[in-house]
């Protein structure tokens, strides 16, 4: 799949799977909103607004507040791929959020998924 096409992925079809995967995992929905918002700067209506608009990822992205200044430290592995090896700016912001969601997922607490 060619980053061209990633980035014209629907944000709202791809946020339900990523709540879905931390919900299996008896972590939440909120949960899932608070890490997309601490990384994107969005408030939690500005991230609904989004998702009614059904905007993709490029726009997603574009749109975000302010991009948290902490993303950097997001470190590991994703999709094959290490996060802080990743060039193209809009992939590794994809990458890093995936990253996050994984992280809620396997159980890590709150404060060590938000670089506290």
């Amino acid at each position: 799949m060619s980053n061209d096409r990633v980035y014209k992925m629907k944000f709202s079809k791809v946020y339900p799977l990523l709540v879905q995967k931390v919900e299996r995992k008896g972590r939440s929905k909120a949960e899932v909103d608070k890490v997309i918002c601490w990384l994107t700067g969005y408030e939690e209506q500005d991230l609904q607004s989004q998702l009614a608009a059904d905007v993709d990822y490029e726009q997603f992205f574009s749109d975000a507040p302010e991009f948290n200044p902490n993303a950097d430290k997001i470190t590991g592995v994703i999709c094959g791929h290490r996060v802080e090896n990743i060039t193209e700016p809009l992939m590794k912001k994809i990458r890093q959020m995936d990253k996050l969601v994984d992280e809620l997922a396997k159980g890590k607490t709150m404060e060590k998924i938000l670089r506290a």
